[in-house]
């Protein structure tokens, strides 16, 4: 790779059904801010940007509603999660239990290694990995 070319991970983008629902839970629940909000009725569908910081600072996630969408999504097998740090697995799990959250694995070692772990499901089904950091 040259070294005049520097990659950053930008975004992520998911489409949702209820987008009032998702913003609710990224930045109500999962601490998330809206960066940006745009409409595009030609297209029929709306973006919503959503993170930790600044779009030109930090990874972000783009949560897509296509406004004539009326069944849920497929999620395909191809998809994994969306991947959270958190200082305290079992804190943030309880947490969100709390909150109404569906718990899809409760907070536990990984297996095959020490790392807490513990997932989620948005509102829209996707899974959410809840990770502590990594030691050093």
């Amino acid at each position: 790779m040259s070294e005049n070319i520097k990659f950053r991970l930008d975004h992520t983008m998911i489409r949702v059904a209820d987008l009032d629902k998702s913003i609710d839970f990224y930045t109500r629940i999962m601490g998330m801010k809206v960066l940006r909000k745009n409409e595009y009725p030609g297209g029929r569908f709306t973006n919503v940007f959503v993170g930790f910081g600044p779009e030109n600072e930090t990874t972000t996630l783009e949560l897509t509603n296509n406004w004539d969408i009326t069944e849920p999504y497929d999620k395909g097998d191809a998809y994994g999660h969306l991947a959270f740090n958190v200082d305290n697995v079992v804190e943030a799990m309880a947490y969100l239990e709390a909150e109404g959250v569906r718990i899809k694995s409760p907070a536990k070692a990984m297996n095959h290694g020490t790392r807490m772990l513990g997932f989620i499901f948005d509102p829209d089904g996707y899974v959410i990995e809840l990770n502590e950091p990594l030691n050093g």
